[in-house]
């Protein structure tokens, strides 16, 4: 076959639709370029997909012709040049070239996939006279590359409406999707099929693509229950599930999932190590890190994975041992933003502020250019040591770089920054400038004003959080609730309490029950706390019976203060400050013989409760 020669040099200048001559150059018959490198990334090399033959009816000058369009609409790809292949597709359309040759119709399929025009290039495959598994595959793969996993499942069904079988490539590329949108019912379905087919039995990356799905979804017994049934299970399906049960933060069963990989002789690969270091650190495991270390040192993986340096160092900041994570970094052969981020981190997580930007000051003299990851943690930083003025330079830096409009945690921690330096002000300001203020965003402002009593401030806040379409969460509503503690909102906490069920429909905790029975109490509406104890769950009560005891003591109020210690008692004999706080309201009230009579209980109580223990230490006494 002979190659189409110089099409693609004229492209810059021909003028396709007047004169509708794409050139000449030598071509064979049957031209077809269906493997691009997007597809050939996603699927197995051992996929079903090959290139299909078509009926072939055309004459030697319509298969040049359609060699020339063909490259012409390659050159597009390679251009980004979307507007010229739009206008190939409208002379293509106008001379009915679509029917004559289905290979135009796949290059101009693969145009528009590559272009990000997916939309298109489906209305394009499901208009072709000669449809098959391998062009549906590109445009499913598009929309998952997009992010689109929704539009690819509908892609699929679509396909199995036209009566198209899929293949394993095509079962590859909608787990994939599946996992990435959560849609673990159709994943399923999926495994299903694919499980009558035997295609398990047959193709390696299936299985480990069917085990990231499960995994993606939340559904780690599954993916281990696949990794079971797999009749080979290679180092990417073990990663695979190890790196689940990492980032579900259940880093004993990833370090149980490593010593069985081992056991059925299966050698880790990077990729395992780097999920496997992180259950370290999510567990504190530092003598199982530190044995990682050491395989990792033995195999010289540092110099052939820079991403282990900063999982190392990560991993050693997580445990603790934020001196050994320092050894680390100096030891990396490259120094990444990562591998820095990791020491950054550490250091701010454990209140070390100063560390942390020093750190960060030697990051930027060694020329690594700080990622949001890092500015968060610097953010953090400087909020524990109230280094105001290095915030807001880091602040400018942020901003330089447009960083706030990609990342809403960074506003956040911006926020949040401010609130601990008490620039409340500048909080606000950074706040109404983000381009979505989301519901964590709000609750550091509203927890900065009420930590400073400024009640209204943030109630006002509330109030333009949810004229902005911001649902408030649990989260929010005990940082609301707080702010009309500390500055006595009493009828307002009541409306918030009230609204958090009834409006939004949300459970309120132990933490809203607790700062509702502190208000009432502190404020004198001990009834209404006694109202609101009633609501709470059974077995759930004990953390408000001191708060509403120490303000039947501030009120006087013998009988409510007996109820309480009545039930503070039945849940713990031995609550010394329940017997004290009794008493002192009985005194307090002149009801001196009564708080005698405390008094001989908790002696009482208490010589029983030795009584108790010492039988149980010598049970033959």
């Amino acid at each position: 076959m002979r190659k189409i020669s110089n099409c693609t040099k004229r492209f810059h200048n021909a003028d396709i639709l007047s004169t509708n001559k794409y050139g000449h150059g030598n071509v064979g018959c049957g031209i077809r370029w269906i493997h691009s490198e997007d597809l050939s990334r996603e699927i197995s090399s051992g996929s079903s997909i090959g290139v299909h033959k078509y009926p072939n009816t055309e004459t030697l000058a319509e298969q040049q012709e359609d060699a020339d369009l063909i490259s012409l609409l390659k050159a597009c790809i390679k251009r980004e040049d979307l507007q010229k292949g739009i206008n190939l597709h409208a002379d293509i359309l106008k001379r009915g070239l679509l029917k004559r040759s289905p290979y135009i119709g796949d290059a101009l399929i693969c145009m528009y996939a590559r272009c990000g025009e997916l939309l298109k290039a489906q209305e394009i495959l499901v208009d072709l006279s000669i449809r098959d598994v391998v062009l549906w595959t590109r445009v499913i793969v598009g929309f998952d590359k997009k992010g689109q996993g929704l539009e690819a499942l509908k892609c699929f069904e679509q396909m199995r409406q036209q009566g198209i079988l899929p293949d394993a490539a095509i079962f590859c590329c909608i787990l994939k999707a599946c996992g990435n949108v959560g849609a673990v019912d159709k994943g399923e379905e999926i495994h299903n099929e694919i499980f009558r087919e035997g295609l398990l039995q047959s193709n390696v990356i299936l299985g480990t693509t069917l085990i990231n799905m499960y995994v993606k979804c939340g559904e780690l017994a599954k993916a281990q229950q696949v990794l079971s049934g797999l009749p080979v299970r290679d180092a990417f399906a073990w990663s695979a599930l190890i790196g689940g049960y990492a980032q579900q933060g259940q880093g004993e069963k990833a370090l149980e999932c490593y010593e069985q990989m081992k056991e059925d002789g299966v050698l880790p690969d990077a990729v395992t190590f780097l999920s496997v270091l992180k259950a370290c650190g999510s567990i504190g495991a530092t003598h199982k890190g530190k044995e990682i270390h050491d395989v990792i040192i033995k195999q010289e993986l540092l110099r052939k994975k820079v991403s282990l340096g900063g999982a190392l160092v990560d991993m050693y900041a997580k445990c603790g041992d934020l001196r050994k994570a320092e050894e680390v970094l100096s030891g990396l052969p490259i120094r990444d933003s990562i591998s820095w981020s990791a020491l950054i981190t550490g250091y701010a997580q454990v209140g070390q502020g100063q560390a942390a930007l020093n750190c960060f000051d030697q990051m930027q003299r060694e020329g690594a250019f700080p990622n949001a990851i890092t500015y968060s943690s610097v953010l953090k930083a400087c909020g524990t040591i109230g280094a105001v003025d290095k915030g807001e330079q880091v602040h400018h830096e942020i901003v330089r770089q447009g960083l706030l409009k990609q990342n809403v945690v960074l506003g956040t921690a911006l926020i949040d920054m401010y609130v601990k330096c008490g620039a409340l002000a500048k909080a606000q300001e950074v706040l109404e400038q983000l381009p979505v203020g989301d519901v964590v965003a709000w609750s550091a402002l509203i927890s900065g004003y009420a930590e400073r009593g400024c009640g209204k401030a943030a109630l006002s806040c509330f109030e333009q959080m949810q004229a902005k379409g911001c649902l408030p969460d649990a989260i929010l509503f005990s940082c609301i609730l707080n702010a009309c503690n500390h500055s006595g909102l009493v009828e307002e906490a009541q409306n918030f309490f009230s609204a958090m069920t009834n409006k939004f429909g949300l459970k309120p905790d132990v933490n809203h029950f607790l700062c509702m029975v502190d208000l009432l109490g502190r404020t004198g509406h001990l009834d209404k706390a006694v109202a609101i104890i009633h609501r709470m769950p059974s077995g759930k009560k004990s953390v408000v019976w001191p708060v509403l005891m120490d303000s039947c003591q501030k009120w006087g109020d013998v009988n409510i203060g007996k109820w309480v210690f009545d039930n503070a008692i039945q849940e713990n004999k031995a609550d010394v400050a329940a017997y004290l706080c009794m008493a002192n309201i009985y005194a307090a009230a002149g009801m001196h013989e009564h708080a005698q009579t405390i008094k001989a209980m908790r002696e009482a109580n208490m010589v029983r409760e030795r009584d108790f223990y010492t039988q149980l230490k010598d049970p033959h006494r």
